[in-house]
């Protein structure tokens, strides 16, 4: 997901988005620990993801 694509989404489903994203992390690092997974990046990508919306909530807070 791009940064671009977050800004334009109302702040109400960008946090919903974000407690989604944590969700499926979580689930992805278990799926890692138990060998579970053949894609290890998608957690790295999930990551980033989250890094995204939370800079644009802090962005906006700070507003």
């Amino acid at each position: 997901m791009k940064y671009k694509e977050i800004t334009i989404k109302p702040e109400a489903e960008v946090k919903q988005l974000l407690t989604e994203l944590r969700l499926k992390a979580h689930d992805l690092s278990v799926k890692i620990k138990l060998n579970q997974l053949k894609n290890n990046k998608e957690l790295g990508i999930v990551k980033k993801d989250i890094a995204r919306i939370m800079f644009l909530l802090h962005k906006k807070a700070v507003k």
